[in-house]
């Protein structure tokens, strides 16, 4: 079974980037990643929304854009509270995340 994973954070710049290069590649996961901000990356939408079975956003307010858009996707939203205070790949933000993520993946770091 694969498990296909939607990280969100603000501008799809650094947090979530980071967040989907953990899992990207791994047996069992389908991994993208999106932002809030209109000129994110990636912006989210109502088709990513609903692709995911899962989705991991950065802070409160991405889960609040996410349930604007698409109000059914409550269950399947997860929190990190991970704050925009680090850059792409940051050491501490891996560690973070692998912490955090490891509460609801299960994956060998």
């Amino acid at each position: 079974m694969v498990v296909k994973v939607l990280f969100v954070c603000t501008g799809n710049m650094d947090r979530s980037p980071t967040a989907e290069s953990l899992l990207r590649g791994r047996q069992g996961f389908e991994v993208t990643s999106a932002g809030t901000w209109t000129y994110a990356n990636r912006i989210i939408s109502k088709d990513l929304i609903d692709w995911a079975d899962v989705i991991f956003a950065m802070e409160q307010e991405h889960k609040e854009a996410i349930l604007g858009i698409c109000p059914e996707a409550e269950q399947k939203v997860v929190v990190l509270n991970v704050p925009n205070m680090f850059k792409k790949n940051d050491t501490e933000l891996v560690t973070i995340l692998k912490d955090k993520l490891s509460r609801y993946v299960k994956v060998d770091w």
